[in-house]
């Protein structure tokens, strides 16, 4: 297995993933997909077995200390010098899941994010996620009114460094 960056001839991919892994009112489309590889490839982190995608974590850079629904609309608010790693998604295709590829592409993210001097990531999860990115450093900011991405409801977290 391999960690990438993503391309433009990851767009098909990607999006079949995000299909897999989100309901259609939560998943990003390949239109988005194409708009954030476009303008942050580079902070994504795709894991490979041969030619097959099976996981990836995605999210933009910014000084913006939370996560808001607008930014998983307009890739170009990008700030590679940004404060904060956000991150939009983390998907494994089901029959991958509880293999430990999500793990170690977020600990991949992280590293990353520290090696670039930020102040750390964001993301935002379902309630029932909680104790899985707590494994991670994150902390559980509360539910959020900053993001009602697809109607749910969203805990943001944080992990500081």
């Amino acid at each position: 297995m391999v960690i990438k960056h993503a391309s433009r001839k990851d767009i098909a991919a990607l999006t079949a993933v995000e299909t897999a892994c989100f309901p259609p009112a939560e998943a990003a489309t390949e239109k988005e997909f194409i708009d954030r590889v476009q303008y942050y490839g580079n902070h994504f982190w795709l894991l490979y077995e041969g030619d097959k995608l099976l996981a990836f974590v995605d999210g933009f850079v910014t000084d913006e200390p939370d996560l808001t629904d607008v930014m998983y609309e307009d890739a170009a608010l990008h700030n590679e010098q940004g404060a904060w790693q956000m991150i939009f998604g983390v998907n494994t295709l089901p029959e991958y899941r509880r293999h430990g590829c999500a793990g170690q592409l977020l600990r991949r993210a992280v590293a990353d994010a520290r090696q670039q001097g930020r102040k750390g990531l964001v993301l935002t999860c379902k309630e029932r996620l909680l104790p899985y990115y707590a494994k991670f450093g994150f902390q559980d900011e509360g539910v959020t009114d900053k993001s009602t991405h697809g109607n749910a409801a969203w805990h943001q977290m944080r992990l500081s460094f």
